[in-house]
């Protein structure tokens, strides 16, 4: 398998790269701070064709592939991990879904717009007890005269409560099955609620100890009624269905975790040969230039992971197993990249205005988001025949 890239993919490669530099680098710390979404830049996003880059032309999109989509990821977040999310999550947990799962006139409705940039949308599976346990879930759906009433609480939900959400897609109990031994299953589906809607409230956002920029809140259902026809594929297969976009999510995620590595190597060599002391950069001491290969080998490490499960992905083989080890090996790296750049910097990298600081704080969630560390350990034994 060639991991060489097309002309079409250096270039995102290029573009997003110079716009990481010279648009979202420069306005990160001042955003990180207010802690506020930047609709501009996510505008240009958009007219870059970032939102629409692995969907058909028919539906607003770029024509291109999943891959592509990952590449800007990477990009976006050696800059800012935060509007890397957006983007990773507004397509991969957001479109997607619908682009997998929905009607034609779903598709028609809500891939052409989301697709441009102008809206965002967002994915609510996860609950105070259920995420992992998809047999936690309490959030219900009642089909009531031609309409879905739906009453419960999401929590964690990123693109949820920005000025352009449009879209929740929601997983719900829309039923109950007793088995032959007595226990209980749970039907659970998948609703598509437009906001805002009555019912809808979007809840105060979270306090968070990194990613500051990126939108995320918990969310209440409360009698939102939405027509029946909003049911998103097949009645019952809605954590099915969500399975396999997670298993697609987790390859951006990996992208996006190895944009933040390779963010924190480039801070640490323009860093290690600019400071002197004792007459010398720091980093002619083998200490600082070992650290920085370690660093090195981590982000190639985990490129080539994330590169393998997204191009057997879009070549039509299983990745499942493979997606997992790129997200847990491409976290790992994130966090260790942006604790030895914390160290390589000293006092400098605990400020807040220094890159390598605002990494050190976003990192952490890499290794819990779209399933923690153990998760992906949980998917790879079982791929190989453990009951774990």
């Amino acid at each position: 398998m060639s991991y060489e890239l097309t002309a079409f993919q250096k270039n995102i490669v290029a573009s997003v790269g110079d716009f990481a530099d010279t648009v979202v680098a420069p306005a990160a710390y001042e955003y990180d701070t207010k802690r506020s979404l930047p609709y501009g830049i996510i505008a240009q996003m958009g007219e870059m064709g970032l939102f629409g880059l692995p969907f058909p032309v028919e539906y607003g999109g770029q024509g291109s592939d999943y891959f592509s989509l990952c590449l800007a990821v990477e990009q976006l977040a050696r800059a800012d991990q935060s509007i890397a999310v957006t983007l990773e999550a507004g397509v991969g947990l957001g479109i997607m879904p619908v682009f997998r799962s929905g009607t034609e006139a779903q598709k028609q409705q809500w891939v052409p717009l989301l697709a441009s940039g102008q809206a965002l949308s967002a994915f609510g599976l996860t609950e105070a007890d259920a995420g992992s346990d998809a047999a936690g879930t309490k959030t219900t759906a009642v089909l009531e005269q031609g309409e879905w009433v739906i009453n419960g609480t999401k929590q964690f939900i990123t693109n949820s409560g920005t000025d352009i959400t449009r879209l929740v897609t929601v997983t719900a109990v829309t039923g109950e099955s007793t088995r032959t031994d007595g226990s209980i299953k749970k039907e659970l589906s998948a609703i598509l609620v437009p906001t805002p809607a009555p019912g809808f409230t979007v809840l105060p956002a979270y306090d968070k100890v990194g990613w500051h920029t990126s939108d995320t809140h918990p969310l209440r259902f409360d009698n939102v009624r939405v027509p029946e026809a909003n049911l998103l594929g097949e009645r019952g297969r809605g954590f099915a269905n969500f399975v396999q976009t997670l298993d697609e999510g987790r390859i951006a995620f990996a992208a996006l975790c190895t944009g933040a590595a390779q963010g924190c190597l480039e801070e640490s060599i323009r860093y290690a040969k600019s400071r002197n002391v004792f007459g010398r950069s720091i980093g002619s001491n083998q200490h600082i230039a070992f650290k920085i290969a370690r660093m090195q080998a981590r982000v190639h490490t985990a490129r080539l992971a994330y590169y393998d499960a997204a191009l057997k992905m879009i070549n039509g083989h299983p990745f499942k197993m493979e997606a997992s080890i790129a997200k847990m090996v491409g976290s790992e790296a994130a966090m260790d990249n942006a604790r030895d750049a914390t160290q390589i910097f000293g006092g400098y990298g605990f400020m807040n205005e220094n890159p390598v600081a605002r990494h050190y704080r976003d990192s952490k969630v890499l290794e819990l988001g779209e399933g923690t560390t153990e998760v992906q350990l949980m998917v790879i034994s079982r791929a190989l025949g453990f009951a774990a």
